[in-house]
């Protein structure tokens, strides 16, 4: 007859159930298996040893005088009872223990394929729940399996098999068994009852993880990455601000010598990451976002947002970028719609490169406003003198004489 400790062998190897809920689905089953036989569960204890894989199953019943049980269930004669005990007497209640052999072998098995049934569900659930709430964490695992289209891929972590599309890999990604693989976890999918881990390399939030983990400023909250946006295995860009004005968030996330960056870039198959500095001023923003296009004149609609972008001919390619991968980026990273124009002999050109102001202005000031983006008069005059003391290192007095000799050249 199988024994206690067999059927409960594959319940004890499910670590990830709290006891709890072991004991729970332990006594739901043998419940069910005292209702079948005895068609209620109302006078029986189901006790279970969840630790030594074991239980005790008791039928409680009142013991009467012989010849006057009305309710076999819940009563017993006292010659029944005393072949029990023979301490019992009547009135008192008799505890009566069972065991598994007097189900049936048959009963038992039925047990046994529930109690799997069950404890299969309670880890489905529990895996569910888990990786639900890392969605949008950095993963790594090895690559357990190559099926057609997809990599199933062994979690460093926990051990469990994550699902990584193609469509979620990178341009360029080429894994072979065995290899160590980097990704973040997108979402979590239930597919015939079963959780379905989807991992990608080419979601936003990958590189945001990657930079997290390289820039030790945005993990302390001193820099926030404001938006980020990707053509995978292309190029990126990603606006940063800084909320100490003693750290510049562009040089931090690039690194000494793109030290920062460059392993990113590795990670990313060589993924070209433009770094920029956000900011609310719409102008400015669209301008950094044409990087490396120098902008010589914007012109916004606001209400239908859209930017008519006007540069010299020799920035032109820079702006729209190969396949017009820089635009279209720019596009999505400012909400925008850019439309690109080459400056023409008779167009205007209405702003002024700091460079000119060389003879008015001290060179380190114009140094110190390039240092936030600031290349030409206008850009610096979209910024109030408040914005201006917050992140650069100038004296009030000074900003006060830069933006009167600025302004000046345009009322002029």
């Amino acid at each position: 007859m199988i024994s206690l400790v067999d059927t409960f062998s594959d319940f004890k190897s499910s670590k990830n159930i709290d006891r709890p809920t072991m004991v729970r689905v332990l006594e739901d089953v043998f419940r069910t298996l005292i209702k079948k036989k005895f068609g209620s569960d109302d006078n029986f204890n189901v006790i279970v040893n969840t630790q030594q894989g074991d239980l005790e199953l008791w039928r409680v019943r009142e013991i009467v005088p012989d010849g006057e049980v009305t309710d076999d269930r819940s009563q017993i004669s006292v010659s029944e009872a005393i072949s029990i005990d023979d301490s019992y007497e009547i009135g008192e209640e008799c505890y009566e223990q069972l065991f598994l052999e007097d189900f049936g072998r048959r009963a038992i098995q039925a047990a046994r394929q529930t109690l799997i049934s069950r404890i299969m569900e309670l880890e489905k659930d529990d895996i569910f729940k888990q990786y639900v709430e890392r969605v949008g964490d950095l993963v790594t695992g090895e690559v357990g399996q190559i099926i057609k289209r997809e990599f199933l891929i062994v979690d460093d972590a926990t051990g469990h098999e994550l699902l990584m599309p193609k469509g979620e890999t990178i341009r360029g990604d080429f894994f072979r068994k065995g290899d160590i693989v980097r990704g973040i976890i997108k979402r979590v999918e239930m597919k015939n009852n079963t959780p379905v881990v989807i991992m990608s390399r080419t979601d936003n939030e990958f590189l945001e993880k990657l930079m997290e983990k390289e820039v030790p400023e945005i993990e302390d909250g001193i820099i926030a990455i404001k938006r980020i946006v990707r053509l995978p295995g292309e190029r990126a860009k990603v606006a940063v601000e800084s909320y100490d004005e003693r750290v510049d968030p562009v040089g931090a996330c690039v690194g000494m010598k793109g030290s920062r960056i460059h392993g990113i870039v590795r990670e990313l198959r060589n993924e070209n990451i433009d770094i920029i500095n956000f900011t609310t001023n719409e102008s400015l923003f669209i301008q950094r976002s044409l990087t490396p296009a120098k902008v010589s004149t914007i012109e916004l609609d606001a209400d239908k947002k859209r930017a008519s972008v006007y540069l010299e001919p020799d920035q032109v390619s820079l702006a729209i970028g190969k396949g017009g991968t820089n635009i279209k980026l720019a596009s999505k990273l400012t909400e925008y719609e850019i439309d690109v124009y080459r400056n023409t002999d008779e167009q205007e050109i209405d702003d002024v490169d700091l460079e000119e102001f060389s003879d008015e202005i001290e060179a380190w000031i114009i140094t110190e406003l390039k240092r936030i983006g600031c290349d030409t008069a206008k850009s610096v005059l979209d910024l109030n003198k408040d914005e201006l003391l917050r992140r650069t290192e100038l004296e009030e007095e000074t900003i006060e004489e830069l933006l009167k000799v600025l302004s000046a050249e345009f009322d002029d």
